[in-house]
């Protein structure tokens, strides 16, 4: 960078064009969601057919291009303020030198030499004035510095230093441009109309070099409170700027949608862009290799066995093994197709807005994702829904369907009602039955559902003030490790005997909770729920108190156990929440008449012994 284009900079251009951006940002992701959640919800209420189909798939390219722009525009202002910062020191340094020389009417050349006129005298005669240059070299400089020094001429050595504050603050400047011109020219897209799988790689790659070169223009946000609990990162969130806060969006999108206690609209528009990036990345990895060909001849060897074709011979020899090792891939893809499915059901009967609350592919060892149907701030009544055995991202897309059920079951019973219902996946649920009888799975994914819990009540508190009506549901041995959350206290606290702050526990299929009684867990007996179910169910509810899981012998469906025992029809441990020609069955009825509070319509096969739910 030379003297021209240093003079001529000006940080506050940089931060125009890094706000004018940021409200491009804020355009395409407001256009984002007037498509998802307004004009394709409508369609999908009110037209069907081949035609209203393909309107839905353009409509859902437009908005994938809008959500693309939203994230490129918001690297793009982070990029421009920490550019601006970066250069703001050395330009002060630059523009401090230059008044200085205007001051001593010096002279300063494009070269950033500083001219200097004739002063001092020698022999009785005025010394005359000449040139002073600055050099990296710390030789170079020490002598030029010695000859001002001798000089005669009083101006030589005020020019002598001048031209070297120019020289550094040249230097600073240009290595700064060096850094950020590369990077900022990496942020332009391709000039198609198509977001591709390409581009949304690509945008991973912008915002990890974003991260790095920033690093000294975010260091000066405020990070969240380490081990923070929820109500502190709700404080955290809350005490950023607007501009902070964007930052934080554009440069650290998995570090914020996994906070709890942030606004589940935040949280949502974080983890919708490690989910898309993710997904572009991993797609780009499989793109990168051809399908498979047929595998298998049509005829057989003299032996009865089957023969490769050669096509896949052929194939298999070069890409056989980067095939199978994307399998993980594969597994993926599929759970954030499903994912991606419960979005673009938005609108169709009644289904509302979905939010992505967590998202990390590689989360717990089988992915993590946490999604919600309805904004759980602002619901009435809230239900958290914790899977059990076998539970994965790759397998998610039954979970999320359960989730939709229990929606659709309590809007029913309560369309005036805000509701929310929540599929939570982050933790590692056991792969196996056998590794279903240790409880060394629920021991270690309850700190992450208690502060979820937490971070669901603290974000509904700072948004209206108060709770909503809470119900915590566990499957399986989604109700073991709700037991071993109960029991959960944070490191700092010991047993302080602080509740989860949950109205009512719902259990179907459970093994059993690590208690005899629900007042071993800190639970109101009153307001506990189990349901059993015929078929293969039996297997686990014995089995799981038949190796300890329960306490004293009692699991949830026990009338020892002394909570309420809702009737059921599922026919086997998967069918809790079917629903029959859109109507819900008496398993899925009697959850939803919990999760809205009506607790008498609720069919029993024996109550607790201690009384009614208040």
């Amino acid at each position: 960078m030379d003297v021209p284009a240093l003079k001529a900079l000006k940080t506050s251009q940089f931060e125009g064009l890094a706000a004018g951006y940021r409200t491009l940002s804020d355009a395409a992701s407001q256009g984002k969601d007037d498509i998802e959640n307004s004009v394709s919800a409508k369609m999908r209420g009110k037209l069907a057919g081949v035609g209203a189909e393909a309107a839905h798939v353009q409509l859902g390219q437009v908005a994938q291009n809008f959500h693309y722009i939203q994230v490129e525009c918001g690297l793009i202002s982070t990029a421009l303020r920490a550019f601006a910062s970066d250069i703001g020191p050395a330009k002060k340094k630059f523009d401090a030198a230059v008044a200085d020389a205007a001051a001593h009417r010096f002279t300063v050349g494009d070269d950033g030499s500083v001219g200097f006129p004739a002063g001092g005298e020698e022999d009785g005669k005025t010394v005359a004035g000449g040139t002073a240059t600055s050099a990296a070299d710390p030789t170079a400089r020490a002598i030029a510095h010695q000859a001002a020094g001798v000089d005669p001429n009083p101006h030589h050595a005020v020019a002598q230093d001048i031209a070297d504050r120019i020289f550094d603050a040249l230097n600073e400047a240009t290595a700064v441009d060096d850094k950020w011109g590369p990077q900022l020219r990496k942020l332009r897209a391709d000039d198609d109309l198509t977001v591709s799988a390409a581009d949304w790689a690509d945008a991973q790659q912008d915002m990890a070099g974003v991260d790095k070169d920033a690093a000294s223009y975010l260091g000066h946000l405020k990070p969240p409170p380490a081990h923070g609990r929820a109500a502190d990162n709700a404080a955290w969130w809350k005490s950023l700027s607007p501009q902070d806060q964007a930052d934080c969006l554009a440069a650290y999108p998995g570090r914020i949608g996994a906070l709890d206690g942030l606004p589940a609209d935040v949280r949502d528009e974080a983890n919708r862009t490690v989910l898309a990036e993710t997904r572009g990345n991993y797609q780009h990895q499989l793109d990168a290799i051809p399908p498979p060909p047929k595998e298998w001849a049509d005829i057989a060897d003299p032996s009865g066995r089957g023969v490769h074709t050669p096509e896949w011979t052929v194939w298999n020899a070069e890409y056989g093994d980067q095939y199978s090792k994307l399998d993980g891939v594969r597994g993926r893809l599929k759970g954030m197709d499903a994912i991606q499915a419960r979005f673009d059901a938005t609108g169709t009967d009644g289904l509302p807005e979905a939010y992505l609350l967590g998202f990390d592919p590689d989360g717990k060892g089988d992915g993590k994702a946490i999604v919600a149907n309805g904004n759980p701030d602002t619901a009435d009544h809230t239900a958290i829904y914790v899977p059990g055995t076998g539970s994965k991202l790759d397998k998610i897309g039954g979970d999320l369907n359960r989730g939709v059920n229990l929606w659709q079951a309590s809007h029913q019973l309560d369309p005036n009602a805000k509701i929310s219902t929540i599929t939570w996946l982050d933790y590692n649920a056991p792969d196996t039955i056998p590794q279903a009888t240790q409880d060394s799975y629920a021991h270690d994914g309850a700190p992450a559902l208690r502060g979820f819990i937490d971070g669901n009540a603290a974000a509904h508190e700072a948004a209206t003030g108060g709770r909503a009506h809470t119900t915590l549901i566990g499957h399986s041995y989604g109700s073991t490790l709700i037991g071993d959350t109960a029991k959960y206290t944070y490191p700092d606290d010991g047993w302080a005997g602080d509740p989860m702050p949950v109205d009512d526990v719902v259990v179907a299929g459970s093994p059993g909770m690590q208690a005899a009684h629900p007042g071993d867990l800190g639970l109101d007996p009153t307001h506990m729920w189990a349901e059993g179910a015929g078929g293969n169910d039996h297997i686990v509810r014995d089995g799981g108190r038949a190796m300890g899981l329960g306490g004293d012998g009692n699991i949830p469906t026990d009338r020892a156990f002394g909570g309420n025992v809702m009737q059921s029809d599922a026919g086997d441990h998967s069918a809790y929440w079917n629903m029959h020609n859109g109507k819900p069955s008496v398993s899925l009825q009697n959850q939803a008449d919990v999760i809205v509070g009506r607790y008498g319509d609720a069919k029993l096969v024996y109550a607790s012994p201690y009384g009614n739910p208040r």
